[in-house]
């Protein structure tokens, strides 16, 4: 029954022609289908039904099917078919024929629409209409649809039409020359002098177009803030005209004066102000005014007393000023509203580091927000606490972020931890309360944190002698209560296995009670970390170096010896590569004696230096890798060094010809004693034999050294000093480092190499010092020297190279990314190319300077062309 209804309906509702009469029965009939096929259905044979009438040139039907083809168009169907019908309707006289002309126009076409050159003459016919209303038309379709073209075709009219007499037509035409502004900026200067008559209008619409206006040049053109700023003393009698004028209904909005007026006024006052000082000290009494007299009880008064605030904070305003600024962002803080404390404390963020005092007036505030619902209001508010941080509250602001930590959205933790950690090395108070603070965030969100971040809380502890003990007990006590935090866990191991001593010699303290701790004590611990579920391949390579330290700090008579000895062998067969490896290499190690003690003993400290947070992945493994060491290095518990990668662009050499590329040798055969002899001469702890009897290998005649410099070496130094501290005399039949009297005869010396300027700018001078192999033609060692050249130094320099496809690159560390007059640093780089290659490079530098950051890119191809030849 209901569906003969509608399709009674459908049908009365059709014309003899197949449409409908008027807009209003197309309506119904479209809300009348049923489904989404029956709607295409219609709109298709309606859409077929009006261009039919188009052809009839029957002026009441063009209004008509123009009305139902414009609502066809907003329930997405295609329209563009109407467009010339749309200008007919235009060119018609009568008012109503144009205002849906011109509606039209502005739906179906854009600037882009050749079509649109046909509108310009009918545009400027109407602009000079006697009517005002249809000259609103034109000047409306002119301000949504204008090209280019259209605006440099038009501009003398609507430069004409900005000086009318008529209110509404001034404002119109200031919204015109905003578009024209916009898309020709050249033609900017013709609207100046009418901008200017603008702004002294009386009325509040005109005023307000004006004002915009000339916002928009200000912004687009600063060379005309001088003519503009002529008109501040204006825009303060405007500003005071409207915060003391009493009840105006005709502007008053929740009690206060047009404020959408007084906000453009305060925009533009603080383009104006910013970076002159005599309009600044103009404005500094009626900005005082207006934030002392705006009611913050609603949004109105609200948004005003917000744009007052960027003003002072742009402009050049007095001390107190800002301060009160400052403070209604914190009085902000306490609205209910979410909006209003989102974008006080994002305000707060951007002038942390203007008036930081200031601020931490508002730090307990600014703390309560780390408890709001809304996260992205502590978003906000952790970026804003880890700005506020300082020596005076560094205790308070830890210990409010640590207990925010515990119970933080995981996103949060990577950050949270980098930036507590980062905060603790910079402001704390004592080692002692660096240590326990580093030791909570490894507790509370130990899967997240950056392997920097360790990698720095180990080198302080190595530092700490007087509180390794210290550390090393509580390290042991929570790694028994929780091995599910990874960088707990690596810290733990790495330090108990270095360590080891210590803790068996002083035990531990929980809950207040000494403990004393045995071997078989940290292998239980290290054996119930390996059968975790949380036990990663990282975990047991550091595992496995630890138990293998562990058994050379203990006696050789100690039954955990054949437990330690059965875990390394329990990994010889493993799947992983590493982990087999490992087993292998300290399975062959093991029972060694003395060169088992020599090559485990305690490492030196590494060199302390500041934290720097390169681009790391949050999905890159915590701790270091030996995807880049030779297995030698890692037999000597080298677990913290690393290589520098090689930037992006470049590639990689493999990894397995690490060491034979760094002593420039090409030789696939050489042997230890090769290496070794460019030691110094000193007593190692064993001999070549014994060292080589543990690879099954035996030792070649000593060579004289490769021709490769010693600066090569200088990321990894030389073999010999991988085995610890050398004793002053050699012993063994055959020594690591050959007497004087039998070395190979000195070689005359090499001549200087030349070197070559890459980068001098900005106070850094760089220059890149090519040394080619001869013993392997396209590869060149080069060293690259950086200096600063001027007064100030240059700090926390990044320096990465690329090469191109046909090149490959490795680079170590560089030396110090500080660089003070007088103190140049020093960074190398392999390039392996195709022989007689030019070798080319992309440099980019990032680093501080005279309390600048600069980002700089070079490209570099200075070295000779024969290069990479063969010798």
């Amino acid at each position: 029954m209901a569906a003969t209804l509608r399709a009674s309906t459908v049908a009365s509702l059709l014309t003899g022609t197949g449409g409908y009469h008027n807009l209003k029965a197309l309506i119904k009939a479209i809300r009348a289908c049923k489904t989404l096929a029956d709607e295409r259905s219609l709109i298709q044979k309606e859409s077929a039904a009006i261009r039919t009438s188009f052809k009839e040139e029957d002026s009441f039907l063009r209004h008509n099917n123009i009305a139902k083809l414009l609502y066809i168009h907003m329930l997405g169907y295609p329209a563009h078919f109407g467009q010339i019908e749309c200008l007919k309707l235009v060119a018609s006289p009568r008012f109503a024929d144009k205002r849906l002309g011109y509606l039209g126009i502005m739906l179906l076409l854009d600037e882009n629409q050749e079509v649109l050159t046909l509108v310009t003459n009918s545009l400027k016919n109407d602009m000079n209409h006697s009517n005002m209303y249809i000259v609103g038309l034109a000047l409306c379709t002119f301000a949504n649809i204008s090209s280019e073209e259209m605006s440099r075709d038009l501009c003398n009219e609507i430069e004409k039409l900005m000086g009318s007499s008529n209110t509404y037509i001034r404002k119109k035409a200031a919204l015109c020359a905003l578009r024209i502004v916009r898309r020709v900026p050249d033609l900017q200067d013709h609207f100046v002098e009418n901008s200017k008559i603008l702004l002294s209008d009386r009325n509040h619409g005109v005023l307000l177009t004006g004002v915009t206006l000339v916002t928009e040049m200000c912004e687009a053109d600063s060379a005309s803030l001088p003519e503009f700023r002529k008109a501040v003393p204006l825009l303060i009698r405007h500003l005071k005209s409207l915060v003391t004028t009493g009840y105006s209904p005709e502007h008053d909005v929740s009690g206060i004066t047009d404020p959408f007026l007084q906000t453009k006024i305060l925009r533009l006052i603080r383009i104006l102000g910013k970076g002159d000082a005599h309009s600044s000290e103009a404005v500094n009494d009626i900005l005082a005014q207006i934030a002392t007299n705006t009611d913050s009880a609603k949004n109105v008064g609200n948004s005003i007393l917000y744009e007052t605030v960027l003003t002072v904070l742009e402009i050049e305003a007095d001390a107190s000023l800002r301060v009160m600024a400052i403070n209604i962002l914190g009085k902000f803080l306490t609205n209910r509203d979410n909006n209003i404390r989102y974008v006080a404390l994002n305000t707060l963020n951007k002038v942390v580091a203007m008036d930081t005092n200031a601020v931490l007036r508002h730090q307990n505030t600014i703390l309560d927000c780390l408890r709001d619902g809304d996260i992205s209001i502590r978003r906000r508010a952790l970026e804003l606490s880890y700005a506020l941080v300082r020596e005076s509250n560094v205790r308070v602001l830890t210990r409010e972020l640590l207990a925010f930590l515990e119970v933080a959205d995981n996103e949060f933790k990577l950050g949270m931890t980098t930036q507590i950690s980062l905060a603790a090395e910079r402001f704390a108070p004592n080692r002692r309360w660096h240590i326990d603070t580093v030791l909570r965030v490894l507790k509370l969100a130990g899967n997240y944190v950056r392997e920097e971040i360790l990698s720095s809380f180990i080198r302080l502890v190595c530092h700490t002698p007087e509180l390794q003990s210290y550390t090393v007990s509580r390290l042991f006590v929570a790694l028994q209560s929780d091995v599910s935090q990874e960088s707990l866990t690596l810290a733990a191991v790495w330090l108990i296995g270095e360590f080891s001593d210590i803790l068996l010699a002083e035990g531990v303290t929980e809950e207040e009670q000494h403990k004393s701790v045995t071997a078989s004590d940290i292998i239980d611990l290290f054996d119930s970390v390996l059968q975790s579920p949380y036990s990663n391949s990282l975990i047991r390579q550091f595992i496995l170096t630890s138990i293998t330290k562990l058994s050379t700090r203990i006696s050789p008579n100690d039954p955990q010896q054949q437990r330690i000895h059965g875990m390394l062998s329990q990994y010889t067969t493993s799947q992983e590569l590493e982990i087999q490896q490992r087993a292998v290499e300290f399975s062959s190690l093991f029972g060694q004696g003395e060169i088992t003690e020599g090559v485990l003993e305690r490492m030196p400290p590494p060199e302390i230096k500041v934290t720097v947070l390169g681009v790391v992945s949050e999905t890159k493994p915590v701790g270091p890798t030996r995807q880049d060491k030779d297995s030698l290095i890692d037999l000597m518990g080298d677990d913290m060094s690393s290589t520098a990668p090689a930037a992006n662009g470049g590639l990689t050499a493999n990894p397995q010809d690490l060491l034979k590329d760094i002593f420039g040798s090409s030789n696939d055969t050489t042997t230890v004693t090769e290496t070794a002899s460019l030691a110094p001469a000193s007593k190692p702890k064993a001999t070549v034999n014994d060292i080589l009897g543990l690879f099954n290998q035996t030792p070649s005649a000593p060579s004289p050294a490769p021709s490769m410099p010693t600066a090569a070496m200088g990321g990894l130094g030389d073999m010999s000093s991988l085995f610890g501290p050398q004793p002053s005399a050699p012993a063994g039949p055959v020594p690591v480092s050959a007497p004087a009297q039998s070395a190979a005869p000195a070689k005359p010396a090499a001549p200087k190499l030349p070197a070559y300027p890459a980068y001098d700018k900005n106070n850094l001078k760089v220059t890149l010092t090519p040394q080619p192999s001869v013993a392997r033609p396209g590869m060149v060692t080069i060293l690259a020297t950086f200096t600063t050249t001027g007064a100030e130094g240059v700090s926390g320099l990044n320096f990465q190279a690329a090469v191109p496809k046909t090149q490959q690159l490795q680079m170590l560390a560089i030396s110090n990314p500080d660089i003070q007059p007088g103190a140049p640093a020093t960074q190398q780089m392999r390039v392996i190319a195709p022989a007689g290659a030019q070798v080319r490079l992309r440099l980019r530098f990032n680093f501080m300077t005279a309390g600048r950051n600069v980002q700089d890119q070079v490209d570099f191809a200075g070295f000779p062309a024969d290069l990479t030849a063969p010798k």
